[in-house]
């Protein structure tokens, strides 16, 4: 078994989730940075970690690092990789994605067009021909530039992890299956719990929680870009790794898990993710408002996304909603409640500090995850 190193890219300020997963999926971590974690595992990693990692947004085999101020250094330090070792001589191979930040090189179209041309040179010496014809399987390679130094890896992924292929539909500002799946693992909710989403949309918490409830790995129905890599990853591998994940789901559990919208057509679209993820029996939506929230059981979570108005006519309705959220969590005393939102005056409407608050970016916008805890249930006894 060879050894490799990978980095698993997700959302800035939860890597700290990721690397909790990648320890439970027996990986070795090697660095933790701002928005990637980067592990070393074997080529079984390939499979396991696409299959398992419920929020990482991909996974690249890292090739190389390194620095360079002017293009003459990107080109000569990556025609200094082993690409021969890596890519077969039929291979198609290209730069993907390149990204710059605070670097000397910051044209990502060029980044892309001189490394191109760079590997294409170091296999003509390695491979001894002046022609590559790109028919075999392909080789998309992403870069980003960090204050110069340069990180290159092979996506393994394709599409990015958080398509696990049951969201066909989505409502109006839908929260991504990474992100959602990161919140419900920074809370102690477990599958003996409730779980209520008042503001649940196409259904993305619901599910994610339902998912993770009953021990399905996220990608356990998709496909990914390393699948085409036979000659470093036998197909066995992947067959092996479903199999692993398949072994460990609950199919013997009753989950307590609520979705509720005001909007009908969005409950509509979350019963039918919901059943595309094959949880549909497990959650149970409903059209009803949030301030109609009320629970007879005690000690539940709730999880939740609520609006953060992007738009003007929104923002003015915003103090209104985030008082209502206050006055009905107000009457689940037990319960414990986590709310992420970009809406800076949520705890003032709101009515109460939050006990905890994380700093979490969806994508480009600063948003928060307001941590309200209930008390702990008390311990039952035999």
């Amino acid at each position: 078994m060879g050894k490799y190193e990978f980095i698993a890219p997700c959302h800035f300020g939860l890597e700290s989730v990721l690397k909790q997963e990648l320890a439970d999926l027996g990986y070795e971590i090697v660095q933790v940075e701002d928005g990637r974690v980067t592990f070393a595992g074997d080529e079984h990693a390939f499979c396991r970690a696409n299959i398992g990692l419920r929020t990482a947004e991909r996974i690249l085999w890292k090739i190389g690092s390194f620095k360079a101020t002017t293009y003459d250094e990107l080109f000569e330090k990556t025609k200094a990789l082993p690409w021969a070792d890596i890519l077969p001589a039929d291979s198609k191979f290209w730069v993907a994605k390149a990204t710059s930040v605070k670097s000397a090189l910051y044209s990502p179209s060029d980044i892309q067009s001189i490394m191109k041309k760079a590997m294409v040179e170091s296999m003509k010496a390695s491979y001894h021909i002046a022609w590559f014809p790109e028919t075999g399987n392909e080789y998309p390679i992403r870069v980003s530039a960090i204050k110069d130094i340069f990180t290159i890896g092979i996506d393994t992924s394709g599409e990015s992890l958080h398509k696990r292929g049951y969201r066909k539909l989505v409502g109006k500002a839908p929260i991504s299956e990474t992100l959602a799946a990161a919140l419900i693992s920074l809370t102690p909710w477990n599958k003996d719990r409730i779980l209520v989403d008042p503001f649940c949309g196409s259904g993305t918490i619901p599910i994610e929680a339902a998912l993770k409830g009953l021990r399905i790995a996220p990608g356990v129905n998709r496909h990914f870009q390393a699948e085409a890599f036979r000659e470093r990853i036998p197909q066995k591998y992947w067959n092996e790794a479903r199999e692993e994940a398949k072994s460990q789901e609950l199919h013997d559990v009753k989950l307590e898990i609520q979705g509720f919208d005001i909007d009908r057509d969005a409950i509509k679209i979350a019963r039918q993710n919901a059943e595309a993820a094959g949880v549909a029996g497990q959650i149970h939506f409903q059209v009803r408002p949030m301030q109609e929230l009320s629970h007879p059981k005690k000690y539940g979570f709730i999880i939740t996304n609520p609006p953060y108005g992007e738009r003007l006519e929104e923002k003015a309705a915003l103090p209104a909603l985030y008082k209502d959220i206050g006055e009905t969590f107000k009457k689940l005393d037990t319960w414990s409640y986590y709310i992420i939102t970009s809406y800076e005056d949520a705890e003032r409407y709101i009515g109460r500090k939050a006990e905890k608050n994380r700093k979490i970016y969806n994508g480009m916008i600063r948003t928060y995850f307001y941590q309200y805890l209930g008390p702990k249930p008390p311990r039952q006894h035999e």
